[in-house]
């Protein structure tokens, strides 16, 4: 598994103390490599509050991977996702396996599909 950090400032409009819809836990027996991710992307200070932004998910994730070569064999996983609005330029990035990133993609999108743009979640990993 490789780690790719960028350094660039983010998230900063974002307070931890705000008010959640909901909270979920990504399975990590399941999803090991991502749940990793997603605690590693913690412990340098990315938010683990996601606000819910399908629309832009795809600007999102165009921004997040500016300048973030693709590794044969892997997929290049953000954190905080694409469909977050706080997952954009200076989102974490690692290098993960494409069936344990889209799997949990999958997991993480099910659990968030009966809830409308502009909601506020908190993932973690356990």
């Amino acid at each position: 598994m490789s780690y790719y950090s960028l350094t660039q400032p983010f998230g900063s409009n974002v307070s931890q103390t705000d008010s959640v819809a909901l909270t979920i836990v990504l399975p990590a027996e399941r999803y090991p490599e991502t749940a990793a991710h997603i605690k590693s992307a913690e412990e340098h200070g990315k938010t683990n509050i996601c606000t819910i932004d399908r629309k832009g998910a795809e600007e999102n994730r165009k921004k997040s991977l500016k300048g973030i070569p693709t590794k044969k064999g892997f997929d290049r996983d953000e954190f905080p996702m694409a469909m977050c609005a706080e997952g954009r330029t200076g989102a974490d990035i690692m290098y993960v396996t494409p069936e344990d990133n889209r799997g949990a993609g999958s997991w993480i999108s099910n659990q968030l599909e009966k809830y409308p743009d502009g909601t506020r979640v908190k993932i973690f990993a356990k």
